[in-house]
């Protein structure tokens, strides 16, 4: 059964941003899509996320996995956990390391086995704009798209494609809905 799951990012729920545009649109074209608030979405937490998803998640060859944001590391880590070869990741403005103030994030593992990762997902696509304001930028989406492979959209002057902070409403994701079936 084709599926998908849509993980959002720090302080966002299933109706942030673009995710109910692309969920609506994955429904039309015959996915089950899930979209779970995850715990912990202020103050992300992997020990609490991670099982959450591993937990709740169906995964297969037909999965796609979509993350923004905070939701791109635990994206990342549920690949690293998953025995099965999904079909695609898409992570938006996602990251992989410390950004912006340099103090430990709470969703990032210490390390990743990028290996893992290579094996578990059958088409990886990176979107990193080149001014993302809290450093989930086009330079990270290079080091993800270095130890994992796949593709590196960057997109200029996009932001974080989704934020309240920085006046960047995104209700409709039109670069996204193309790279979905």
């Amino acid at each position: 059964m084709k599926n998908a799951i849509i993980l959002h990012g720090t302080g966002c729920n299933p109706r942030s941003y673009w995710i109910p545009y692309i969920k609506k649109y994955l429904e039309k074209n015959g996915y089950d899509v899930w979209v779970p608030q995850l715990p912990n979405s202020e103050n992300p937490d992997l020990k609490k996320q991670l099982p959450f998803i591993l937990a709740n998640g169906k995964f297969n060859k037909d999965t796609i996995l979509i993350g923004h944001s905070a939701g791109g590391p635990l994206a990342i880590s549920v690949l690293e956990h998953i025995s099965v070869k999904i079909n695609k990741a898409i992570l938006v403005a996602g990251y992989a390391r410390i950004k912006g103030s340099k103090k430990p994030e709470k969703i990032l593992q210490k390390e990743y086995d990028w290996n893992k990762v290579k094996t578990n997902v059958k088409d990886m696509i990176f979107i990193n704009s080149d001014n993302d304001p809290w450093g989930c930028n086009d330079v990270e989406g290079r080091y993800m798209l270095d130890n994992i492979g796949g593709i590196l959209i960057m997109p200029y002057g996009e932001g974080h494609m989704g934020s309240d902070s920085f006046k960047q409403p995104y209700k409709e994701f039109p670069l996204l809905k193309r790279l979905l079936p």
